[in-house]
């Protein structure tokens, strides 16, 4: 229940006021908290190892988030088949560097392995060095072995549209997180829930099923898809499996 309302977008406060209205012995914010951590950290550990079905274009992004010379400032970076919808890989960071875009390609490319065709990007410069150290250059055809797209939108040429409809969702959910609590650490594990929750709990309006349907073999059953995934991610590591 918790997990579903924090990351419709309701504050761990809120939740426990809600909380206090049906069950007076509820716990605090602060478990609640705890809960949302803990089990985004296990069942990302079973979802970042599922086998995906993607398409022929992955788009990548990365959006600001909090203020600039803010502790709490950094970049959320991420990817996406354009088909699927599938969020690939994310990672939450400090810098927008090329170690950093490269940490969230060098995930995409692992997970998907040779199903892509092309990756879309912004204008920004990292991009063609990262995908070329990812993807690598063949010297003998004379050509990158992953083909570049580069949308410039102050040139012109228009927007990557569906992942920054994606972002859209993250900048919605994330007003009401106020700084993360403080940690790169602790604001990817929150990310981390928000990319289980976009990939298999809320149905994407244009696909009207969710993009996990499309991109993986895991076809959820129950309509308390968290608890599914929960009982699936225990299994996988062999703890003790929660009863309803």
């Amino acid at each position: 229940l918790c997990l579903d309302l924090f990351f419709k977008g309701v504050s761990t406060r809120q939740i426990q006021s809600h909380l206090q209205v049906f069950y007076p012995h509820n716990s605090s914010w602060v478990s609640i908290y705890k809960w949302v951590v803990k089990y985004s950290k296990q069942i990302s550990k079973f979802t970042d190892n599922l086998k995906l079905n993607v398409g022929t274009e992955m788009q990548v992004d990365e959006m600001e988030i909090g203020r600039k010379k803010s502790r709490y400032n950094g970049w959320f970076i991420d990817s996406i088949c354009s088909e699927t919808r599938f969020m690939v890989s994310s990672e939450f960071t400090k810098k927008r560097d090329l170690i950093e875009i490269k940490k969230v390609l060098s995930l995409a490319k692992s997970k998907t392995q040779n199903q892509f065709d092309f990756v879309t990007s912004d204008g920004w410069k990292t991009y063609p060095r990262a995908i070329k150290n990812v993807w690598g250059y063949d010297n003998i055809l004379g050509k990158h072995n992953m083909k570049h797209n580069r949308v410039n939108a102050s040139k012109g040429e228009g927007f990557n549209i569906k992942i920054e409809r994606l972002h859209n969702s993250v900048r919605q959910r994330i007003k009401i997180c106020r700084g993360f609590h403080g940690s790169t650490e602790s604001a990817n594990i929150l990310m981390k829930g928000f990319e289980i929750h976009y990939n298999f709990i809320r149905k994407h309006l244009s696909l009207n099923k969710t993009p996990s349907e499309l991109a993986t073999d895991i076809k959820l059953k129950e309509n308390n898809k968290w608890l599914e995934l929960i009982r699936l991610s225990s299994e996988q590591y062999q703890q003790k499996p929660l009863k309803q």
